[in-house]
């Protein structure tokens, strides 16, 4: 059995944390070896994870873009070269490993460096067969097209109406770009309330979602989150981990 997520959502919504979520109970279910990519240049995840990244592929390219234009790249290739690079800067841990994609440090845009990351993803996949990838917040955070096929797209939003509307406009997005997925799920995240919004139903219709999933907003997620501590700490007993939990056990055919 294998099992990827990508999880997408505006800004603010719990995107890095539901993501670490993830991994802790693909972990807690014995699903491993877990590969966790942050493909937010605001790179958060390895923290949520009780990681700390210290290279990322965007500085992978800036650092081989300096080596290139001060002639010191010999005997390889540019993309060998940051092939290499970005491989070094996989961070391992017990039964997962992870990779940011960071930022750059000069000029320049993501498009190489992006193809690059996205060949290596092809050729590493092998050897992780569950994989979760924390996307860019905001309506462009496809728009890199890392993965263009996984088996579980993750929306998240808040309960808010803006929230709501910024889901269907996700999907929309997903379905213009050619994302494949096999199952759809929309999370709502922080109910205080524990109520879905009215128009949850109607949402999930038109987006062809699998299930909707209520996460509440619980206190001790947010102090971890606030204070910087890793998810994979949090009790098992927790409510956002018991829902998370729910979640994976639910998809043991999303595969088939």
């Amino acid at each position: 059995m294998s099992l990827s997520f990508a999880i997408t959502g505006k800004g603010g919504v719990g995107k890095t944390t539901l993501s670490s979520l993830l991994v802790r109970q693909l972990l807690a279910h014995g699903m491993k070896p877990v590969l966790a990519i942050d493909a937010d240049p605001n790179s958060c995840l390895d923290a949520a994870l009780g990681l700390k990244a210290t290279s990322t592929v965007g500085g992978a390219r800036e650092e081989v873009r300096q080596e290139a234009q001060a002639g010191t790249v010999t005997g390889i290739s540019k993309q060998e070269m940051l092939q290499w690079k970005i491989t070094e800067s996989l961070v391992e841990s017990a039964g997962f490993d992870f990779i940011a994609m960071g930022r750059p440090e000069g000029a320049g845009c993501y498009c190489y460096a992006n193809n690059i990351l996205k060949s290596i993803i092809t050729q590493i996949s092998g050897q992780y067969p569950f994989l979760v990838l924390d996307n860019e917040a905001g309506l462009e955070n496809l728009s890199r097209r890392i993965m263009q096929q996984v088996d579980v797209m993750v929306i998240v939003s808040d309960a808010s109406n803006a929230g709501l509307q910024t889901i269907v406009r996700l999907h929309g997005l997903a379905d213009e770009m050619g994302i494949r997925y096999k199952k759809l799920i929309l999370v709502i995240n922080r109910l205080r309330n524990g109520e879905l919004p009215a128009r949850m139903e109607e949402i999930r219709l038109a987006t062809g979602a699998e299930r909707v999933v209520a996460l509440p907003d619980d206190l001790t997620v947010a102090t971890f989150s606030e204070g910087s501590r890793s998810m994979l700490e949090l009790p098992d007993d927790n409510p956002v981990v018991l829902k998370i939990d729910e979640l994976i056990a639910s998809l043991s055919d999303a595969t088939s």
